[in-house]
């Protein structure tokens, strides 16, 4: 665990000194809320491990690491918003501690810098721009075309979740010269894993303790939001089962770059495995 706490004390190490810069100082402060309180920083991660993964130096994809945690951040403001959710990992969230306004601005801010760490380099503003573009889709699609059926449930979760994740694998193939075929494979895996991320999330609102979780349970249904649970019918079980099902074409993805078994790989693996059992 400590080589993984290493890297994504690099990234927390970059948050904090960028975060410090901005200005004006309540501009900071309202970053720090949001980007500083905690959070897993799987999507980091997954970066400075790709990096690794392919043969790069972890140091070379802090930047694009970072890029990944505020645009991440920014969803979350946004996302705090449209279901009035005042709890975020255990402390007020942006638009309850400062006001709608000014959350709102918190959010463009940390868009601003993530885009000001992938402007250096064109195929990295490529593949966020077109994350972003899913993202939004993403949103549209739970606010105003819901999903009726389990293949629209899987869209949806693709582009609401499973993008960004994909990003943040590609970056990080990238920051380590990879070849397209293995940014692309990366890509794919990060992506299954962000579906099934986003199924374990939607079990977890449905059946976790709020405590435990860190935030509000049972929004889904209070939201009449579409999760796996409230669109497809499944029961937690055959949720979860849907859930392994992507993590093992995930785990096929990576092995289909024939890349050395590395401890980065084998962290890469782990993940695949851990965020179908998470209960956070």
């Amino acid at each position: 665990m400590e080589y993984l706490e290493r890297r994504v004390a690099l990234v927390d190490e970059r948050l904090e000194a960028l975060i410090e810069e901005v200005e004006p100082d309540a501009l900071s402060e309202r970053l720090s809320h949001v980007v500083l309180a905690g959070g897993k920083r799987v999507r980091p991660a997954v970066t400075v491990l790709a990096c690794e993964a392919v043969g790069g130096d972890p140091d070379e994809a802090v930047e694009f690491a970072v890029g990944v945690e505020l645009v991440h951040n920014a969803s979350l403001v946004v996302d705090d918003i449209i279901d009035r959710s005042d709890v975020r990992r255990g402390t007020p969230s942006a638009w309850a501690e400062y006001g709608y306004g000014p959350a709102i601005v918190a959010s463009d801010g940390l868009l601003g810098e993530a885009f000001a760490l992938f402007s250096a380099d064109e195929r990295a503003m490529r593949i966020v721009a077109e994350a972003l573009v899913e993202l939004g889709e993403g949103e549209a699609t739970e606010l105003v075309d819901r999903p009726a059926s389990e293949p629209e449930y899987m869209t949806l979760a693709r582009r609401k979740t499973g993008a960004l994740f994909r990003a943040a694998a590609e970056l990080g193939a990238v920051a380590g010269g990879a070849d397209p075929f293995v940014v692309e494979s990366f890509g794919d895996y990060a992506e299954r894993v962000g579906v099934a991320f986003q199924i374990r999330d939607d079990v977890l609102d449905a059946t976790a303790d709020a405590e435990a979780l860190g935030k509000p349970t049972g929004q889904d249904e209070q939201m009449d939001r579409p999760s796996v649970v409230q669109v497809t019918g499944l029961s937690p079980e055959e949720a979860n089962a849907r859930a392994r099902e992507q993590s093992d074409e995930a785990l096929a993805a990576l092995s289909a770059t024939e890349l050395d078994e590395t401890a980065a790989m084998g962290y890469l693996r782990d993940l695949a495995e851990f965020v179908v059992v998470r209960e956070r």
